[in-house]
């Protein structure tokens, strides 16, 4: 795999493009911090973004199946670096309202790449080498953020917002030009039977209805979505709590490193246990990293419980995407993997605001209790359904 040419394309790509991410998000802040003195508008104006992605979806899963996977990914990469000129517009002008412009292009232009991105994975490494693939890339993507944020705090001391933006708009530019050194052989039958099957998700529904595995790995996402929704407010919460500042650098850091490692550690553990092994043990573990949090008041117990959950999403995710690549037919994957985005996007939005509702009304601790156990039961659940079903198809085997 790593004499793979488009595997480093990629993962650099990503890292490049993953700092100017978090450049722009880190400018966005300090942009709306300045010129929006309400909390709620700030938020309105987030989610005009996301909603835009959300609302593109299907076309963006449907576009992606009926063309070249790099096509999509150079034209919605182009589309993001030209967006970083209207927040340069809306900063010369004081305006809030180039900022959505801004925001609701990135957005969308996201709503495509990052579909064409997943679907393109499968199509430059092989099958055995997917696990691997995903967990490492991930394992990029978090180090970028955590340079990104490091690296954006620093830029605003030393130069203007619109500088940073530059840079991120030259990061932007870098991967448009390193997606062009691609080169991914997409089979022409696979492409014929795209085209010809023009229909949006009303023909993929039926596709994943009939992979139970599939449905039921979709379903599991929650689990560590229910924690990564609200994770900003829990940190915040413990702070809080411990009247500590410096908590919350120890868990962001404990958390990322951990992930990373969790990440690295999943391939070795595919070799003794199978993905659905790993899928549901990770998954328990994730349910009992929230229980723990019961003991926030606890710095030690705290960090353990992010520790915990970092590692069990590290293997958690890339097991996942890799579940999803070769489960799912090819010719359906830009538009699961749009299906896909949008539903995390939707269930992280509601966690988000089920979290500070929860937080205001019951507290960190009982709350800790509720997603724990919501998280185990759907855990426990699937995985007895998962349990019955292989053994009704052993019965069968027998029985023939």
């Amino acid at each position: 795999m790593w004499r793979n040419k488009n595997v480093w394309i990629l993962l650099i790509g990503e890292f490049v493009a993953g700092l100017g991410l978090w450049l722009g998000i880190i400018g966005n802040l300090e942009f709306m911090q300045e010129k929006v003195p309400s909390d709620f508008m700030k938020s309105v104006i987030l989610a005009a973004g996301l909603l835009a992605g959300v609302a593109i979806g299907p076309l963006a899963g449907r576009v992606t199946d009926q063309h070249k996977k790099k096509t999509v990914m150079l034209v919605a990469g182009f589309a993001r670096t030209i967006s970083v000129v209207f927040m340069l517009i809306a900063i010369q002008t004081d305006s809030v309202l180039w900022m959505v412009v801004f925001l609701v292009m990135i957005q969308v232009s996201a709503a495509f790449y990052f579909p064409a991105l997943q679907a393109a994975i499968p199509l430059v490494v092989k099958d055995h080498e997917l696990l691997e693939m995903n967990g490492v890339h991930m394992n990029v993507a978090t180090l970028s953020r955590i340079l990104g944020t490091a690296v954006a705090g620093i830029f605003l001391v030393m130069m203007s917002l619109s500088m940073m933006y530059v840079v991120s708009l030259a990061a932007y530019l870098c991967l448009v030009i390193m997606t062009f050194f691609i080169q991914i052989d997409e089979d022409q039958d696979q492409k014929q039977s795209a085209s010809n099957n023009r229909g949006g998700f009303k023909n993929l529904f039926p596709i994943v209805k009939q992979l139970p595995i599939v449905t039921m790995t979709l379903i599991m996402t929650m689990v560590p979505l229910l924690f990564i929704g609200g994770f900003n407010l829990i940190v915040i919460n413990i702070s809080e709590i411990q009247d500590s500042s410096l908590i919350k650098s120890w868990i962001y850091t404990a958390e990322g490193l951990s992930f990373m490692i969790g990440a690295f550690t999943v391939k070795r553990l595919s070799k003794h246990m199978s993905p659905y092994t790993i899928l549901f043990l990770f998954s328990f573990i994730i349910g009992l990293s929230q229980l723990l949090l019961f003991f926030a008041s606890s710095p030690v117990l705290a960090i353990i419980a992010f520790v915990t959950f970092g590692f069990s999403v590290g293997c958690f995710f890339p097991t996942a995407a890799t579940i999803f690549q070769t489960r799912v037919p090819k010719e359906y994957h830009g538009r699961f993997f749009s299906f896909r985005n949008m539903l995390d996007r939707i269930i992280f939005q509601a966690v988000l605001l089920l979290t500070g509702l929860m937080l205001d009304l019951i507290g960190l601790q009982a709350m800790a209790i509720v997603f724990g156990v919501v998280s185990l039961t759907i855990t426990i659940t699937f995985f007895s359904k998962y349990r019955r079903s292989n053994t009704s198809e052993i019965v069968n085997v027998k029985a023939g």
